[in-house]
């Protein structure tokens, strides 16, 4: 008994180690409210989105905002903060779940074997666009998490299931459709995915002796692995019809109203960001690729770039993780460089958790390499690879410390404090507008005024949305443009409101019509 209960000590006490000291750094850096801190003012919109009931901004993100509403019951600190801390927490397990897939990937199994992949763990964990994303509230610590599930669970060896193929091909569909639902960037990961996941024979460690003809020719693909795959990868997608069963509740926040199947398309598919798709241009691609490797180098630091190309190159093989990491890393990093807007940069985020799950392989790779009569030396590597990465947590942390941005949470006490009674507010700008839905919408305050997203009266979902929101209101026709709707309101107060540097709110008397 004591044996087996040192031997499960050992087992997962580095992950315990890991998640720990990981979810202390993130906590000491956790935005305590809302923030716009790290490129986070989408935050707004998602936690008064969940808070309500809602829809949030295209494409919807049902299982983001299903599993945000649950942590915004913990009773501990603010709306914002709850919301916050399931990036944190997501975060941490994905560095958990990287631990994993290196100490099961690496084929010559140096000891301590542990030593690889805590050093890949802490590589993504305390890479400042990863540490940044998981501070504030986002969607991509989540999607970063799930992508690293299906990795482990597209890579698992076929005999560690034994007679539970079935089972293994289920969850692996489920959770390419729980990609999905979260973001449809997983769309990527989709084809290479049931490839692997379809094909047995697919060597699971370094089959280097092989020739490619003879490695290709051994290959089997199963159908019925594949429409298992497929069955469940619909389950995994239906939580999107959360979004039509939502917005029949008319909630507040209610992106797209998707009551139709024509607004639902619009809603899932994208189609309000379709202007950033294949916009660049030859002249500035040389720029972009400087820009994508220095964001890379920023992330790992050259000695991390090192070991990591080496875990790819020289130690890699032809095994489902090699083949599925490196079709991520590069979709990803072609995605990112075809969707030119403002954040194209997270879409990098796969990218570099691939790239830690190589720097585990690589250190794995280096450790080996000492021969026998060296082995004490082995360890002193490992260890050299978490200190270099532990370091970076001095150099890194102010550039991604979102504890002291107060500017959303000011911007918005400031504007309701000084806002009239009754008050139409026109707001602009995903700053404004979303700092006052939290405040409005998910926190309740100020009921008496009428908060309007001016960027949105266009669109006539949004329109019916501010109806049903505001009865009183009247939304003239056919073009409800401030102006006009400020005339068609005459009893209140007009206040035009956006934020820059400083918060700027104007406000006029009400207006009578002509």
């Amino acid at each position: 008994m004591k044996i087996s209960r040192f031997e499960s000590l050992r087992h997962y006490l580095p992950q315990t180690v890991l998640i720990v000291s990981l979810l202390t750094i993130y906590f000491h850096t956790l935005a305590p409210g809302l923030t716009w801190a790290n490129g986070g003012s989408d935050g707004g919109d998602l936690i008064a989105a969940a808070a309500t009931g809602g829809i949030a901004h295209p494409t919807g993100y049902p299982l983001y905002l299903v599993l945000a509403r649950l942590f915004q019951y913990l009773p501990v600190g603010s709306l914002a903060f709850r919301t916050n801390l399931m990036s944190a927490v997501f975060t941490a397990l994905t560095a958990a779940m990287i631990f994993n897939v290196v100490t099961r990937s690496i084929s010559q199994k140096p000891e301590p074997l542990w030593l690889p992949g805590m050093v890949a763990a802490y590589a993504f964990g305390l890479a400042p666009l990863i540490w940044s994303q998981a501070v504030i509230t986002e969607v991509y610590a989540l999607q970063t998490f799930l992508v690293v599930l299906i990795l482990y669970f597209y890579t698992v060896p076929i005999s560690a299931f034994h007679s539970r193929a079935g089972q293994r091909d289920s969850w692996r569909g489920f959770l390419l459709g729980l990609g999905m639902s979260n973001h449809v960037t997983t769309i990527l990961i989709v084809p290479m995915a049931l490839l692997i996941g379809s094909t047995h024979s697919l060597p699971d460690r370094d089959e280097k002796s092989q020739s490619a003809d003879r490695w290709f020719r051994s290959l089997q693909f199963d159908s019925y692995a594949l429409r298992r795959q497929l069955l469940w990868f619909g389950v995994g997608l239906a939580l999107y019809l959360l979004l039509p069963l939502r917005a029949l509740a008319h909630p507040p926040v209610n992106w797209g109203n998707p009551v139709t199947f024509e607004r639902f398309w619009w809603l899932v598919t994208g189609q309000l960001y379709q202007s950033y798709y294949l916009q660049f241009n030859w002249l500035e691609s040389w720029e972009h690729i400087q820009a994508g490797a220095a964001l890379l180098l920023q992330q790992f630091g050259f000695v991390g770039l090192a070991i990591g190309m080496a875990g790819l190159i020289v130690f890699g093989s032809r095994s489902r993780i090699t083949i599925l990491t490196a079709w991520i890393a590069v979709t990803y990093a072609v995605f990112a460089y075809l969707y030119r807007s403002a954040d194209s940069y997270t879409y990098l985020i796969p990218t570099f958790l691939c790239f830690a799950i190589w720097i585990g392989l690589g250190t794995a790779g280096f450790i080996s390499a000492f021969p026998g009569h060296t082995a004490a030396f082995r360890p002193g590597i490992g260890f050299l690879g978490l200190g270099i990465f532990a370091i970076r947590v001095l150099t890194l942390m102010s550039g991604v410390d979102a504890s002291h941005d107060l500017r959303a949470e000011s911007f918005g006490r400031e504007v309701l404090a000084a806002a009239p009674k009754d008050a139409i507010l026109f707001a602009k700008g995903d700053q404004a507008v979303f700092a006052l839905w939290y405040f409005h919408f998910a926190l309740k305050e100020r009921p008496d005024l009428i908060v309007i997203a001016e960027d949105l009266l266009h669109f006539d979902w949004y329109q019916e949305t501010l109806q049903k929101t505001y009865p009183s209101l009247v939304v003239p026709d056919p073009f409800p443009w401030p102006e006009t709707m400020a005339v068609a309101n005459p009893l209140h107060v007009i206040c035009y409101v956006q934020y820059s540097s400083l918060t700027d709110l104007e406000c006029s008397g009400p207006l009578s019509p002509p």
